[in-house]
């Protein structure tokens, strides 16, 4: 059958998803595996090799096809990330609803944009996978947040930083930290402890200390 990319990429989620969350892991098992000199990607070869041994049932066009929809840098070589997003694409909608209210309890004063500063002050890592797994800190992945919005601002004339974060650019950050969360339960956590959307706290760790 001639399929369009996205009945392609929707072919390859269902399959993986009639084998449930065994899929979904046993494919990122299957990435390390393809990764033949432990280089943190995949060529076009190692890529066809894998979907051949992981018997999802793609012919080798169908894997090629795949690998360059998935290869969104267009550089030839898939990183695990790039592999991750190209499985579960987008937040599902509780998660981006999540992620709305958070954003408007940071708009406080209704203008569509949220400033860095505030964000700097009122972030919690604590909950973020990486901070649990331990692969990185709590400062680690602050900065990390702040350098993420900071790459994407340039203001009028002088081509400095505007400090300003729109909802779009919100959506882009939580959607790619979704790759790395499975339960929609524990993002909903994640992100009440990141943002007190529940306001069940009265007092939080901001960065610099206790606030």
């Amino acid at each position: 059958m001639n399929y369009s990319d996205a009945q392609l990429v929707d072919r390859f989620r269902q399959k993986l998803a009639a084998r449930g969350s065994r899929g979904i892991a046993g494919i990122g098992r299957q990435f390390k595996i393809m990764d033949d000199n432990n280089s943190g990607t995949v060529c076009l070869e190692e890529f066809k090799k894998g979907m051949h041994d992981f018997r999802i049932g793609l012919t080798p066009s169908d894997s090629e096809r795949l690998f360059k929809i998935f290869d969104t840098q267009k550089n030839g070589n898939l990183s695990y990330d790039e592999f991750l997003y190209g499985i579960r694409g987008e937040m599902n909608d509780f998660r981006k609803n999540i992620c709305a209210k958070a954003f408007k309890l940071m708009d406080s004063d209704g203008s569509g944009v949220i400033n860095i500063d505030d964000v700097r002050h009122k972030y919690n890592a604590k909950m973020s996978p990486d901070v649990i797994s331990g692969k990185k800190t709590e400062d680690e992945v602050l900065f990390e947040f702040l350098d993420t919005f900071d790459v994407n601002h340039t203001n009028n004339k002088n081509g400095g930083k505007d400090a300003n974060i729109d909802l779009n650019e919100w959506f882009e950050y939580y959607n790619n930290v979704s790759m790395s969360v499975d339960d929609d339960a524990y993002f909903e956590l994640m992100m009440n402890n990141a943002w007190n959307l529940d306001g069940s706290k009265v007092t939080k760790k901001g960065w610099g200390g206790a606030l």
